[in-house]
């Protein structure tokens, strides 16, 4: 029963569902072009260099952001992924599986500009720190989920398998962000969230950057979010023909 309605939910989809919101992503396209504009401009240009680190603290702007990203996408991974288990409709694993391909992007980019970040500041690439190796395992952990979906065969078992993966591996989310709080770690304090108020750990131009940079990231993963949705509906499409 659960196969028959994993098909049926899949036949359902036509090419007018999937078109019917162009031109909405046509306009996404324009206010994310825009907003990644606006963030360059701040960042290079807009905003002060810090004072002790220098120019190399501007990567903050990228790194945070992506950070925030991948954590976001993941927690979409594991709303839909419950849906899905819950529902049983191939709406939902798409969803799922949209946003895993982004979190992981996003989650790379964080284990590439942590290290650049790091290197003249703590004098090494990498350290065995409780974020830094609870973020690799995250990264690990949604790799292994889109490992799980290329490799084996199509159907509602395998998304069910990977839901469950989904699930489990939004758990480490909430320890990669307490770990800082919990232990003496090489890590940052927070500085936008902090029990002083939100963004008084920060200069007031800098925050303004950032919080314009996340903005920007943020319509960046709309925007990805909506083609690689639309792709896989087409996949789903071109398999029912």
């Amino acid at each position: 029963l659960a196969e028959r309605n994993f098909e049926q939910g899949r036949m359902t989809m036509n090419l007018s569902v999937v078109e019917e919101k162009k031109e909405e992503g046509n306009i996404l396209v324009w206010l994310t072009a825009f907003g990644l504009l606006a963030a360059m401009i701040g960042i290079f240009i807009y905003v002060p260099t810090e004072r002790t680190e220098g120019v190399i603290q501007r990567i903050m702007y990228f790194h945070v952001p992506c950070a925030w990203l991948s954590f976001f996408a993941f927690f979409v991974v594991f709303i839909c992924s419950i849906l899905f288990l819950w529902k049983k409709d191939r709406e939902w694993d798409i969803y799922a599986h949209a946003s895993a391909g982004i979190g992981v992007v996003f989650c790379s980019l964080v284990l590439i500009t942590g290290p650049i970040w790091a290197r003249p500041i703590w004098g090494a690439w990498w350290v065995w720190d409780a974020r830094l190796t609870s973020t690799l395992i995250l990264w690990l952990i949604y790799v292994a989920y889109l490992m799980l979906r290329a490799q084996s065969e199509a159907g509602s078992m395998r998304a069910r398998y990977a839901a469950v993966l989904g699930i489990v591996g939004f758990l480490n989310i909430p320890f990669i962000h307490f770990s800082v709080l919990w232990w003496r770690t090489f890590h940052p304090q927070p500085k936008v969230i902090t029990n002083e108020g939100i963004g008084n750990g920060m200069e007031p131009s800098m925050l303004a950057t950032l919080g314009l940079s996340l903005c920007a990231f943020t319509l960046l993963y709309f925007l990805l979010m909506g083609e690689r949705v639309r792709q896989e509906k087409l996949k789903d499409e071109i398999d029912r023909l």
